[in-house]
């Protein structure tokens, strides 16, 4: 697996152990710079600006998930 797949599988694997979208997941190690531990911390927060706004324009569902609670398109 190349480093890039080991990325993207581990945040997968992240986000689904914290009811949250992978595209949530994902702008959250972006944000982090893929500092777990930094990660953990912006995940906690539940709702940084930036990391919703980077979630939406990876998908174009208007729904995703924040430790298990629904985010709304038309909210952020």
């Amino acid at each position: 697996m190349t480093t890039q797949q080991a990325k993207a599988h581990h945040v997968g694997e992240w986000s689904t152990l914290r009811a949250t979208s992978r595209e949530i997941g994902e702008a959250i190690f972006e944000v982090a710079a893929y500092d777990e531990r930094l990660a953990e911390e912006i995940w906690r927060q539940q709702g940084s600006d930036d990391v919703l706004l980077r979630a939406f324009k990876k998908t174009d569902e208007d729904v995703l998930t924040w430790d298990g609670k629904v985010v709304e398109r038309r909210n952020v």
